[in-house]
């Protein structure tokens, strides 16, 4: 019942069904404050993990290792992590792999990684050596450290081990710089758990499109559908091309190339009909270029995929018009747009105001190289007299 309020966050219903314990002369168990703590922290109420420790005391509850790893899992300083490994150490606790693990996290969440990587070489048990090298490696990788991070798997390959297959997917998430995608496919190659293989195959895609690598997106594309399909989770699929579409829609400038050369590749190499989202991502992208050309294009994919035109439909289109100066069009689209919502009345007005003052903006900066112009021209004529 304690942890069902837990997850309910209810935290003072927790704390009543305590008090009913004592009441009953029921023991409290460490598991039912560990329940709390990690409540509490999950809720990023700092504070309150704290308080279950010192409610434990009172108790005369002794904190187990799982205590310890959340408690130095939040750590927000050294002093603190030094003053509840050593309360670990007074309280004969075992050093498990998930406290040594806990305590590289702490470290390098402090930005101490010396010290979180003096944690291996103080020496950990060899049954869990590769699980807390790996631990390392991803504790760094999510900290900025990728160079060490990719030192630590690269002794870890050397030692004839492979690196778990959870510290893989944070050494492709924070490897992003341009120029990685070797690597980033080396890894993958080593994810061979089906969740795990999904998850770095959606990764490295998004890297793919974020640097226009056109062919490698399409084979992970097709490596998806594949993994999809087994378990029969078309909407799975769906969600990570509607993510894709969104990272072209969001990444600045706009690479609309490749994300028209994904569309027609989802429909004939895939065989895939695109959502309405995946369609209203792109349609935004061409509002984001300025690509009334392809904006049309897109337009007319909506009809083909089986869809009616809705108010974000319209409302893109419109914006469409707008950012390209087809004005007409624009206020012929407009009628068509409901105004019924008060909503949708004030994306229409920020549209105007936006596109009327970008519209200004243009005009007069015609003007002035204009006159930039008309001024040498007058300048050449007396030069030449």
């Amino acid at each position: 019942m304690i942890n069902l309020h837990v997850k309910m966050k209810d935290f003072d219903g927790a704390y009543d069904l305590l008090k009913e314990m004592k009441e009953r002369n029921l023991s409290h168990t460490v598991g039912i404050y560990n329940a709390i703590m990690a409540g509490y922290f999950r809720e990023k109420n700092i504070y309150g993990g704290l308080m279950v420790l010192k409610q434990m005391e009172h108790a005369d509850v002794m904190p187990d290792s799982q205590t310890f790893c959340y408690l130095l899992n939040h750590c927000e300083r050294e002093e603190d992590i030094i003053k509840y490994y050593e309360k670990l150490k007074c309280a004969g606790v075992q050093m498990t792999k998930q406290v040594y693990m806990a305590l590289i996290n702490a470290y390098a969440s402090c930005g101490l990684f010396e010290k979180a990587k003096q944690v291996v070489l103080d020496g950990v048990p060899n049954k869990s050596f590769n699980e807390i090298k790996s631990a390392l490696a991803s504790a760094l990788a999510i900290h900025g450290q990728i160079s060490d991070a990719f030192d630590i798997y690269e002794e870890i390959k050397d030692s004839g081990c492979n690196l778990e297959p959870k510290a893989i997917i944070p050494l492709i998430e924070n490897c992003q710089s341009e120029g990685e995608l070797t690597r980033l496919l080396q890894l993958l190659e080593e994810l061979h758990d089906p969740d795990y293989r999904v998850e770095g195959c959606c990764r490295v895609l998004l890297y793919c499109v974020k640097y226009n690598h056109l062919s490698t997106a399409i084979d992970l594309l097709k490596q998806l559908k594949d993994a999809f399909h087994v378990h029969d989770n078309e909407l799975a699929m769906e969600a990570t091309v509607e993510e894709v579409f969104c990272l072209i829609a969001e990444t600045q400038p706009v690479n609309l190339k490749i994300g028209l050369d994904l569309l027609t590749a989802i429909k004939e190499e895939l065989s895939l009909r695109p959502s309405r989202k995946s369609l209203d991502f792109l349609l935004a992208a061409c509002v984001n270029s300025k690509d009334l050309h392809n904006a049309r294009l897109i337009w007319k994919e909506y009809k083909a995929a089986g869809f009616t035109h809705n108010v974000l439909s319209l409302l893109r289109m419109y914006q469409a018009f707008l950012a390209c100066g087809d004005h007409k069009s624009a206020a012929t689209l407009l009628h068509r747009i409901p105004k019924d919502d008060p909503h949708v009345c004030c994306v229409i007005e920020a549209c105007q105001t936006t596109y009327a003052k970008s519209s200004l903006k243009s005009k007069e900066k015609k003007k002035k190289e204009k006159m930039k112009e008309d001024d040498r021209k007058e300048f050449d004529k007396e030069g030449v007299n």
